[in-house]
């Protein structure tokens, strides 16, 4: 007759060594897995800082505040770019994040049946797998006329403002800006329904049961619940649009000229990237680089920023 081991309770039994060494070669896996990562990722940093380095040796930090992109004279300067990267991002989130989070809070409260609901879900999905160059044929035929058109009107109306001050003639920061926002909404949806699903129903109950609206209660509650997924949402859905090429290239204009006026041609650093690699050489080669590593380094400043906010939203 054997008896359990006094350490182990009634019921178990001990796992065997080879259990043992399968969940420690685990372990290992992921580690390696893991630093696999971060080594890619800096090792991506380091070949674009070594392609940059005759770029940044000529131009140091004043490629920063100039204007010009002339290959013939060798004088770059990214600053239009920068200002159409954040401005185009900027104006994809001002209209993507009220109708994301609108559409999350829907999606994942009983406002609907759940057979309507489940369709819907997968219809926002959907958005994120069409390429970007359809979204940039879709915007040219669809987006472009009617914007140029009520861009007419609030030029005619209220031109006397700075960002309305120019006429549209076709494609412009702002049609980049509606299609960012479109192409962005899959991602702060999904993500925002997900962290309102993960709020406990306790909560909701709690609220409730203290006298609550249903409205009070997403707003006061759920919403602050859930708030540090939602900016992770935001933040991540700003990274894809700072970083967003082929369908901004088509729409944004490619203007290296800054204006304060949404109307007016822009361009971003991807699009200036996808526009001129193909066909430079010597020097050019250093400052598209160097254009690159800055689109880099905003777009890990976007992730330690999202990573701070929502750490901060946890401690309170």
């Amino acid at each position: 007759m054997t008896t359990q081991p006094q350490n182990i309770p009634s019921g178990l039994r001990q796992r065997s060594q080879t259990e043992k060494s399968l969940d420690i070669g685990f372990v290992w896996l992921t580690r390696i897995f893991a630093f696999a990562i971060a080594f890619t990722l800096l090792w991506i940093a380091f070949q674009v800082f070594v392609g940059a380095i005759p770029a940044i040796q000529k131009f140091s930090l004043s490629f920063l505040g100039k204007s010009a992109w002339n290959p013939v004279n060798d004088d770059y300067g990214v600053l239009p770019q920068i200002y159409g990267t954040l401005m185009s991002s900027f104006i994809g989130l001002l209209i993507a994040v009220p109708i994301g989070v609108g559409t999350a809070v829907v999606l994942s409260e009983n406002f609907l049946p759940p057979k309507v609901k489940l369709v819907l879900v997968f219809l926002v999905e959907l958005l994120a797998a069409i390429p970007s160059v359809v979204y940039g044929i879709w915007g040219i035929f669809v987006l472009v006329p009617p914007l140029t058109n009520f861009g007419k009107w609030l030029n005619a109306s209220f031109g006397f403002l700075p960002i309305f001050s120019s006429p549209p003639t076709g494609p412009n920061l702002l049609v980049a800006g509606f299609i960012l926002a479109i192409m962005t909404l899959p991602i702060i949806t999904a993500i925002s329904r997900d962290a309102l699903i993960s709020v406990p129903p306790s909560l909701r109950q709690a609220a409730i049961g203290l006298g609550a609206t249903r409205w009070e209660t997403i707003l006061k509650v759920l919403i602050p619940a859930a708030f540090s997924g939602i900016v992770g949402a935001v933040m991540l859905a700003l990274g894809r649009a700072m970083g967003e090429t082929m369908a901004v290239t088509m729409l944004i204009g490619n203007s290296n000229n800054i204006s304060t006026s949404l109307f007016a041609p822009s361009n971003t650093i991807s699009s200036l990237l996808a526009n001129q690699f193909a066909e430079a050489s010597g020097l050019q080669v250093g400052a598209l680089m160097y254009a690159a590593l800055v689109l880099f380094v905003l777009t890990l400043i976007v992730n330690i920023l999202a990573e701070l906010i929502v750490l901060r939203v946890k401690r309170l």
